[in-house]
Protein backbone atom coordinates (compact mmCIF):
# COMPACT_ATOMS: atom_id res chain seq x y z
CA UNK A 1 0.00 0.00 0.00
CA UNK A 2 1.35 3.41 -1.03
CA UNK A 3 2.47 5.33 2.33
CA UNK A 4 0.17 8.01 3.65
CA UNK A 5 2.72 10.83 3.81
CA UNK A 6 3.29 10.07 -0.16
CA UNK A 7 -0.31 9.78 -0.95
CA UNK A 8 -1.44 13.40 -3.43
CA UNK A 9 -4.18 14.50 -1.96
CA UNK A 10 -5.93 17.61 -1.54
CA UNK A 11 -5.73 19.01 2.31
CA UNK A 12 -9.53 19.32 2.29
CA UNK A 13 -10.28 16.67 0.94
CA UNK A 14 -7.80 14.50 3.45
CA UNK A 15 -9.13 16.26 6.69
CA UNK A 16 -12.69 15.07 5.02
CA UNK A 17 -11.76 11.52 4.91
CA UNK A 18 -10.25 11.78 8.43
CA UNK A 19 -13.30 13.17 9.84
CA UNK A 20 -15.41 10.00 7.88
CA UNK A 21 -12.77 7.82 9.22
CA UNK A 22 -13.03 9.58 12.79
CA UNK A 23 -16.96 8.61 12.32
CA UNK A 24 -16.62 4.99 11.76
CA UNK A 25 -13.84 4.67 14.42
CA UNK A 26 -16.05 6.07 16.84
CA UNK A 27 -19.09 4.30 15.54
CA UNK A 28 -17.03 0.86 15.83
CA UNK A 29 -15.74 1.48 19.55
CA UNK A 30 -19.35 2.29 21.24
CA UNK A 31 -20.79 -1.33 19.46
CA UNK A 32 -18.04 -3.04 19.88
CA UNK A 33 -18.17 -1.83 23.52
CA UNK A 34 -21.31 -3.29 24.23
CA UNK A 35 -20.87 -6.58 21.94
CA UNK A 36 -17.75 -7.25 24.57
CA UNK A 37 -19.72 -6.49 27.13
CA UNK A 38 -22.79 -8.84 26.38
CA UNK A 39 -20.65 -11.23 24.83
CA UNK A 40 -18.51 -11.89 27.82
CA UNK A 41 -21.45 -11.71 30.27
CA UNK A 42 -23.31 -14.63 27.84
CA UNK A 43 -20.40 -16.20 27.80
CA UNK A 44 -19.34 -16.64 31.49
CA UNK A 45 -23.14 -17.68 32.11
CA UNK A 46 -23.34 -19.82 29.85
CA UNK A 47 -19.70 -21.41 30.03
CA UNK A 48 -18.99 -20.79 26.47
CA UNK A 49 -15.73 -20.68 25.77
CA UNK A 50 -16.37 -19.56 22.06
CA UNK A 51 -18.57 -16.36 23.04
CA UNK A 52 -16.07 -15.34 25.91
CA UNK A 53 -13.28 -15.57 23.11
CA UNK A 54 -15.24 -13.49 20.60
CA UNK A 55 -16.55 -10.91 23.64
CA UNK A 56 -12.14 -10.51 24.05
CA UNK A 57 -12.02 -10.19 20.47
CA UNK A 58 -14.95 -6.82 20.66
CA UNK A 59 -12.40 -5.48 23.25
CA UNK A 60 -9.21 -5.95 20.72
CA UNK A 61 -11.60 -4.47 18.73
CA UNK A 62 -11.99 -1.24 21.06
CA UNK A 63 -8.61 -1.07 21.26
CA UNK A 64 -7.87 -0.78 17.74
CA UNK A 65 -10.50 2.05 17.33
CA UNK A 66 -8.93 3.70 20.09
CA UNK A 67 -5.29 3.36 18.15
CA UNK A 68 -7.39 4.54 15.16
CA UNK A 69 -8.48 7.54 16.27
CA UNK A 70 -4.81 7.99 17.79
CA UNK A 71 -3.39 8.16 14.68
CA UNK A 72 -6.27 9.74 12.41
CA UNK A 73 -5.52 12.92 15.26
CA UNK A 74 -1.99 12.95 14.04
CA UNK A 75 -2.46 12.54 10.80
CA UNK A 76 -2.43 16.33 10.18
CA UNK A 77 1.55 16.19 10.24
CA UNK A 78 3.57 14.12 8.25
CA UNK A 79 6.05 13.29 10.36
CA UNK A 80 3.76 12.16 13.56
CA UNK A 81 1.52 10.36 10.84
CA UNK A 82 4.38 7.55 9.99
CA UNK A 83 5.43 7.57 12.88
CA UNK A 84 1.80 6.69 14.34
CA UNK A 85 1.23 4.18 11.47
CA UNK A 86 4.21 2.36 12.90
CA UNK A 87 3.22 2.38 16.75
CA UNK A 88 -0.58 1.62 15.74
CA UNK A 89 -0.07 -1.28 13.38
CA UNK A 90 2.12 -2.66 16.73
CA UNK A 91 -0.29 -2.04 19.00
CA UNK A 92 -3.27 -4.15 16.75
CA UNK A 93 -0.39 -6.73 16.09
CA UNK A 94 0.30 -7.60 19.82
CA UNK A 95 -3.49 -7.52 20.49
CA UNK A 96 -4.50 -9.82 18.17
CA UNK A 97 -1.21 -12.17 19.31
CA UNK A 98 -2.86 -11.68 23.31
CA UNK A 99 -6.37 -12.80 21.87
CA UNK A 100 -4.81 -15.73 20.06
CA UNK A 101 -3.10 -17.21 23.25
CA UNK A 102 -5.98 -16.85 25.62
CA UNK A 103 -8.46 -18.85 22.97
CA UNK A 104 -5.81 -21.54 22.45
CA UNK A 105 -5.43 -22.34 26.39
CA UNK A 106 -8.89 -21.67 27.14
CA UNK A 107 -10.53 -23.95 24.28
CA UNK A 108 -7.95 -26.92 24.62
CA UNK A 109 -8.67 -26.75 28.67
CA UNK A 110 -12.60 -26.97 27.57
CA UNK A 111 -11.98 -29.94 25.46
CA UNK A 112 -9.78 -31.89 28.01
CA UNK A 113 -11.62 -31.51 30.55
CA UNK A 114 -15.38 -31.81 28.26
CA UNK A 115 -16.96 -28.38 29.54
CA UNK A 116 -20.59 -28.57 28.11
CA UNK A 117 -21.72 -25.06 27.42
CA UNK A 118 -25.39 -24.06 28.14
CA UNK A 119 -27.86 -22.58 25.46
CA UNK A 120 -27.22 -18.57 24.65
CA UNK A 121 -30.31 -16.69 23.27
CA UNK A 122 -28.39 -13.35 23.98
CA UNK A 123 -24.94 -14.97 22.84
CA UNK A 124 -27.16 -16.02 19.65
CA UNK A 125 -28.55 -12.58 19.15
CA UNK A 126 -25.41 -10.58 19.80
CA UNK A 127 -23.27 -12.62 17.04
CA UNK A 128 -26.39 -12.00 14.78
CA UNK A 129 -25.97 -8.82 15.22
CA UNK A 130 -22.36 -8.63 14.55
CA UNK A 131 -22.30 -10.50 11.42
CA UNK A 132 -24.93 -7.83 9.56
CA UNK A 133 -23.56 -5.19 10.73
CA UNK A 134 -19.35 -5.70 10.85
CA UNK A 135 -18.96 -6.00 7.18
CA UNK A 136 -20.70 -2.87 6.17
CA UNK A 137 -18.41 -1.07 8.48
CA UNK A 138 -15.39 -2.41 7.67
CA UNK A 139 -15.83 -1.85 3.67
CA UNK A 140 -16.77 1.82 4.90
CA UNK A 141 -13.13 1.36 6.54
CA UNK A 142 -11.18 -0.23 4.02
CA UNK A 143 -12.56 2.38 1.37
CA UNK A 144 -10.88 5.37 3.73
CA UNK A 145 -7.96 3.68 4.25
CA UNK A 146 -7.02 3.15 0.83
CA UNK A 147 -7.26 6.45 -0.26
CA UNK A 148 -5.67 7.83 2.58
CA UNK A 149 -2.58 5.32 1.72
CA UNK A 150 -2.87 4.12 5.06
CA UNK A 151 -1.61 0.22 6.35
CA UNK A 152 -2.59 0.90 9.79
CA UNK A 153 -6.08 2.36 9.05
CA UNK A 154 -6.62 -0.87 6.54
CA UNK A 155 -5.44 -2.98 9.77
CA UNK A 156 -8.05 -1.93 11.55
CA UNK A 157 -10.39 -2.36 9.00
CA UNK A 158 -8.93 -5.20 8.68
CA UNK A 159 -9.88 -6.05 12.23
CA UNK A 160 -13.62 -5.59 11.90
CA UNK A 161 -13.96 -7.67 8.82
CA UNK A 162 -12.24 -10.10 11.45
CA UNK A 163 -14.69 -9.80 13.67
CA UNK A 164 -17.47 -10.03 11.10
CA UNK A 165 -15.83 -13.60 10.68
CA UNK A 166 -15.60 -14.36 13.71
CA UNK A 167 -19.21 -13.57 14.87
CA UNK A 168 -19.98 -16.28 12.07
CA UNK A 169 -17.42 -18.98 13.39
CA UNK A 170 -18.86 -18.12 17.51
CA UNK A 171 -22.48 -18.32 15.99
CA UNK A 172 -22.11 -21.46 14.25
CA UNK A 173 -20.69 -22.99 17.22
CA UNK A 174 -23.32 -21.62 19.51
CA UNK A 175 -25.91 -23.06 17.36
CA UNK A 176 -24.44 -26.32 16.74
CA UNK A 177 -24.57 -26.45 20.43
CA UNK A 178 -27.95 -25.18 20.89
CA UNK A 179 -30.00 -27.63 18.27
CA UNK A 180 -27.65 -30.64 18.74
CA UNK A 181 -26.32 -30.75 21.67
CA UNK A 182 -22.57 -30.58 20.39
CA UNK A 183 -20.81 -29.33 23.32
CA UNK A 184 -17.69 -29.68 21.38
CA UNK A 185 -18.62 -27.38 18.29
CA UNK A 186 -18.13 -24.41 21.12
CA UNK A 187 -14.39 -25.01 21.66
CA UNK A 188 -13.67 -26.36 18.54
CA UNK A 189 -15.02 -22.86 17.02
CA UNK A 190 -13.33 -21.12 18.92
CA UNK A 191 -9.71 -23.14 18.12
CA UNK A 192 -10.73 -22.24 14.30
CA UNK A 193 -10.71 -18.60 15.30
CA UNK A 194 -6.82 -19.17 16.15
CA UNK A 195 -5.08 -18.93 12.97
CA UNK A 196 -7.02 -16.25 11.65
CA UNK A 197 -6.03 -13.83 14.64
CA UNK A 198 -2.67 -15.02 14.60
CA UNK A 199 -1.81 -14.56 11.32
CA UNK A 200 -3.38 -10.79 11.71
CA UNK A 201 -1.11 -10.32 14.61
CA UNK A 202 1.70 -11.69 13.26
CA UNK A 203 1.28 -9.47 9.86
CA UNK A 204 0.51 -6.10 12.16
CA UNK A 205 3.41 -6.61 14.77
CA UNK A 206 5.98 -6.89 11.28
CA UNK A 207 4.20 -3.92 9.71
CA UNK A 208 2.18 -5.74 6.77
CA UNK A 209 -0.88 -5.39 5.19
Amino acid sequence: MTDAASLPLDPQARAALVRRSRLYSRIALIYNSVEGIVSITAGIMAGSVALVGFGLDSVIEVVASLAALWRLREDAVAARRVRSERITLRIIGSSFLALALYILVDAGLALYGREEPEKSVLGLGITILSVVIMPFLARAKRRIAVTLGSRALSADATQTDLCAYLSAIALAGLFLNAAFGWWWADPIAALVMVPIIAKEGVEGWRGED
